[in-house]
């Protein structure tokens, strides 16, 4: 299943998984990896901070380079091409995959206002 992600819910994730842990009772809660899906000169134009940049079609030569395991969220512009690549993904045995609601552009707006839009 491909769960939708909101912009705050995913800057929730990301800084309570760079803040301290939580808790001696409490796991804390992993990263999520995030990929963007999107061309280099998209990328270059505005990204998140720490995602990894795997353009759309190299997805597919590069599926061995990550752990089924782990969480992603898949960005690109407003979250169509980030779609088909977590279904893709989720094909292939990926199970913790989430889309960025609205993409780079609706992060833009709700979450960093400064970043470039296009």
């Amino acid at each position: 299943m491909i769960a939708p992600l909101t912009p705050q819910a995913l800057k929730s994730w990301v800084d309570e998984a760079a803040g301290p842990p939580p808790g001696p009772d409490v796991a804390p809660r992993d990263a999520p990896v995030i990929i963007d899906v999107r061309e280099g000169w998209e990328h270059q134009r505005a990204h998140i901070e720490g995602s990894l940049h795997i353009p759309m079609q190299s997805i597919p030569g590069r599926l061995g380079e990550l752990d089924p395991a782990a969480a992603y969220v898949l960005v690109c512009h407003h979250g169509m091409r980030s779609y088909q690549v977590a279904e893709f993904m989720a094909r292939h045995g990926f199970e913790r995959l989430y889309n960025l609601s609205g993409g780079i552009d609706a992060w833009a707006s709700a979450v960093e206002p400064g970043m470039a839009r296009y």
